[in-house]
C-alpha cells in the first residue's frame, strides 16, 4: 500500500466546455500542463490521470503520462477517484483538479504535509477572495468554515452574506482534496447524488450529508479554474505574461 497517489479525474463531457482536458493552451494540452504541475512535487509513480474517454486515454499515453480507464457512470470527478482506488492501495487519495492547469504545486506539497499531523481526516483547500466579481460568480464555490478549520458549508451563491449583499469578505474553494480510503468508499456507495450536493453542484457536500467532517487549509490563490471559454482567455493571458 502506497502512502498517497495523486489522482487526476478527466473527462471529455463537460456541459460548459465539452473537450475540456484536451484543450490546447499554447502548445500543450489542458491536462499535461496539470500534470506536469504535479511532477515539479510528486514522483511519476504516485500521479496518475482518470478517465472515462479514449481520447484523453491516448493522448495520456502518448504524453508519457499514467492513466486509468473507469466507468463513464461516476456521478463526479471524487467517485472516479474513488473507482481508482478499488484498483490501486493506498492510504490517501490527493484528488487535483484537470481543469485548473496554473496551479501552485507547493499546494499539494501543504496539503500531504498537513495529512501527516491529521489521519484519517478528509482535507480540502481555500483561499480568500479578493474582488466582487468573483464572490458573486456562480462558477466560484464560496467557504464557510468554523475557526478550527472545519468546513461548515459550501455554496456557489455568496456566503457569508449580509443584509446590503455587499462584497465584504470572503474565500473560495481550492480543487485540491485528500481522502483516506474508507471516506472514498462510502462517497462512492451512493446511487445518487445527495440533495445539497446536487442543488449546489458541489461534490464535497456529499460528504457532510454522509455525516463526515472536512477540514480546511489554506492554500495559495494561483489557480485559476476552467470552467466556460471566458476562463480559458484567463489562463492564455496569464500564461503569455509568464513568457
Amino acid at each position: 500500500m502506497q502512502d498517497y497517489l495523486l489522482v487526476i479525474p478527466a473527462r471529455y463531457q463537460s456541459s460548459r466546455l465539452p473537450g475540456k482536458p484536451l484543450i490546447d493552451l499554447n502548445g500543450k494540452s489542458m491536462i499535461l500542463r496539470t500534470y506536469e504541475k504535479c511532477l515539479e512535487v510528486v514522483q511519476n509513480e504516485k500521479i496518475i490521470v482518470a478517465t472515462d474517454d479514449e481520447r484523453i486515454y491516448n493522448h495520456c499515453l502518448s504524453n508519457s503520462m499514467n492513466v486509468l480507464m473507469t466507468s463513464d457512470s461516476c456521478l463526479t470527478g471524487t467517485d472516479r477517484v474513488a473507482e481508482v482506488a478499488k484498483i490501486i492501495s493506498a492510504e490517501y487519495y490527493i484528488n487535483v483538479q484537470g481543469d485548473e492547469p496554473l496551479f501552485n504545486p507547493a499546494d499539494i506539497l501543504k496539503v500531504i504535509d498537513c495529512l501527516k499531523n491529521n489521519k484519517g481526516k478528509i482535507i480540502n483547500g481555500y483561499c480568500s477572495i479578493n474582488n466582487k466579481e468573483d464572490f458573486f460568480s456562480t462558477s466560484i464555490p464560496k467557504v464557510v468554515f468554523r475557526p478550527d478549520g472545519r468546513l461548515l458549508y459550501m455554496s456557489r451563491s455568496p456566503i457569508p452574506g449580509n443584509k446590503n449583499s455587499d462584497f465584504i469578505k470572503g474565500n473560495r474553494q481550492v480543487c485540491v482534496y485528500a481522502f483516506p480510503k474508507d471516506a472514498l468508499e462510502k462517497f462512492s456507495s451512493q446511487v445518487n447524488k445527495t440533495s445539497l450536493e446536487k442543488e449546489e453542484d458541489i461534490e464535497i457536500i456529499r460528504f457532510l450529508e454522509l455525516d463526515y467532517e472536512i477540514f480546511m487549509i489554506e492554500l495559495s490563490n494561483d489557480s485559476i479554474a476552467v470552467d466556460n471559454p471566458e476562463d480559458v482567455e484567463k489562463v492564455l493571458k496569464k500564461l503569455s505574461n509568464e513568457n
